[in-house]
C-alpha cells in the first residue's frame, strides 16, 4: 500500500518527521509490525539489529614488561530496546560501519589495560579469565552506545621474537616428550610383548599338536599290538585254564587217595594198636589176678587155671574184633573203650567161676566141675580120662 512502511524482523524503522519520539527522541521507533509513514511529511530510516563483528590487534605490554602480541574477536549488535536502538541510531544510523571501528577502539584500550596488569603465565593460562575482566570494563561504555557484546574470543597471544611463551612452555614441553616417548616405549613393548606371547603360543599350539599326534600314534600301535597278540593270548589264557583245571582234578585225586591211605593203612594199624594195648592190660591183668592167687593157698591150682585162661579169653575177643566190620565213631576213644569193655567182660566171667567154685551143687559134684562147665568151651581145660587121653566135653572117658 502506498505510505505503509514494515521494518525487517532484523532492523528497527526510525520514523522522523512529526511528533517526537520517546525520551524526546528526534524519531520514533518501529519494531516487529508496519507502520503508515506520510510521503514528504515523514521519513524513513532502517537501523540494522543483526550481529556485528569487529576484529582487535593489538600490542600489549604485561606486568613483566613483555610486549605480547594479542589478537581477538568481538561479536556485538544493536540492543533490542527503544532505548538503545535510540542511543545507536543517534550514533550510527548515517554510517553503520562505525560501530564495528568504535567498538575495536574500545576494546583494545580495554584490552592493553587489563594486559598491562597481568603476567604472560597468566595470560596464557588464564584466557578465559582475561576475556571476562575485558567485558565486564567494557560494557557500561558500549551500553551509552546502544551496543551490547554477545562475546569475546582471544583468537591469538604472541611474544615475537622474545621467546619468553617458548621457553616457559620448554618444560612442559619436555615433559610432553618425555611422556610421549614413555608411552611410545609402553608401546613398543607392549607390541613385543604381544609378539612374544603370540610367538609362545604358536610354540605351545605346535608342541601339544605334536604331543597329540604322538599319543594317537602310540595308541595305534598298541592297538596293532593288542591285535597281533590277541590270537597267542587266547590260547595261553585257554592252556592256563587247561593246567588250572587239571592242578584240580589232581588235588582231588590226591585227597581221594589220602583217604584210602587213610582207610587202608591207618584205621588197620590203630585197630592193631588197640588190640595190642588190649592184650597187654589183659596180661597185666592175669599178672595182677596171679599174684592175688599166690597169696591163697587154698585155691592155688583152680585161680591159676583161671589166670591162665583170661588172656585167652581177651585174644579170642580181640581176634572176633579184628574180623569184624566195626566202625567206630570216635577214633582212638572209641577203640579203648571196646578194649575195656572186652576185659571188664572178661573179670566178670572170672567172678563168677569163683562164685560157683565156694558153693556145692545138691548132686554132690564139686564146685569146680560145674564151673568149669559154665565156661565157654574155648576157655574149658581138656580133662584126660581114665585111659589117659583128653575128653571132648571135658568128663573122663568111660572104658
Amino acid at each position: 500500500m502506498f505510505g505503509y512502511r514494515v521494518p525487517a524482523p532484523d532492523e528497527a524503522m526510525l520514523i522522523s518527521g512529526g511528533r517526537r519520539g520517546l525520551g524526546g527522541a528526534p524519531f520514533r521507533v518501529v519494531t516487529g509490525h508496519g507502520k503508515f509513514v506520510l510521503p514528504v511529511f515523514r521519513k524513513t530510516r532502517f537501523l540494522t539489529l543483526s550481529m556485528c563483528e569487529a576484529e582487535v590487534t593489538e600490542t600489549c605490554v604485561t606486568k613483566q614488561g613483555i610486549a605480547l602480541h594479542v589478537r581477538a574477536v568481538i561479536a556485538f549488535k544493536v540492543g533490542n530496546d527503544h532505548e538503545s536502538i535510540i542511543n545507536a541510531g543517534q550514533r550510527f544510523l548515517s554510517d553503520q560501519d562505525q560501530m564495528s571501528v568504535l567498538t575495536g577502539r574500545i576494546f583494545a584500550g580495554h584490552l592493553r589495560a587489563i594486559i598491562g596488569s597481568m603476567t604472560v603465565e597468566e595470560i596464557v593460562t588464564e584466557r578465559q579469565k582475561l576475556a571476562a575482566e575485558v567485558l565486564d570494563t567494557s560494557k557500561i561504555e558500549m551500553a551509552k552506545i546502544g551496543l551490547i557484546v554477545d562475546s569475546l574470543q582471544i583468537q591469538s597471544i604472541d611474544d615475537g621474537d622474545t621467546g619468553y611463551i617458548e621457553a616457559m612452555s620448554a618444560p612442559h614441553k619436555a615433559a610432553i616428550q618425555r611422556q610421549a616417548q614413555i608411552a611410545q616405549a609402553q608401546a613398543t613393548q607392549a607390541s613385543v610383548e604381544a609378539e612374544q606371547v603370540a610367538a609362545r603360543n604358536q610354540a605351545e599350539y605346535a608342541r601339544q599338536t605334536a604331543i597329540v599326534k604322538a599319543e594317537y600314534s602310540a595308541e595305534v600301535d598298541r592297538a596293532q599290538a593288542q591285535a597281533a597278540q590277541a590270537g597267542p593270548l587266547a590260547q595261553a589264557h585257554a592252556q592256563q585254564e587247561v593246567l588250572a583245571a587239571q592242578t584240580e582234578l589232581a588235588q582231588k585225586a590226591a585227597q581221594l587217595r589220602q583217604q584210602q591211605l587213610v582207610a587202608e593203612i591207618v584205621k588197620p594199624a590203630e585197630a592193631e594198636a588197640e588190640r595190642i594195648k588190649v592184650l597187654a592190660i589183659a596180661d597185666a591183668e592175669r599178672m595182677k589176678i596171679q599174684a592175688e592167687a599166690a597169696a591163697s593157698h587154698d585155691r592155688v591150682a583152680l585161680d591159676r587155671m583161671l589166670i591162665d585162661q583170661l588172656p585167652l579169653i581177651v585174644k579170642e575177643a580181640a581176634g572176633g574184633l579184628a574180623g569184624a566190620n566195626v566202625n567206630v565213631l570216635n577214633g582212638a576213644d572209641g577203640l579203648g573203650e571196646i578194649a575195656a569193655g572186652l576185659v571188664a567182660q572178661g573179670l566178670t566171667i572170672l567172678d563168677s567161676v569163683r562164685q560157683n567154685l565156694n558153693g556145692n551143687n545138691s548132686d554132690g559134684r564139686s564146685g569146680k566141675s560145674e564151673a568149669l562147665l559154665e565156661l565157654p568151651g574155648y576157655l574149658r581145660t581138656p580133662e584126660k580120662g581114665a585111659d589117659g587121653n583128653e575128653s571132648q566135653d571135658g568128663s573122663s572117658s568111660q572104658g
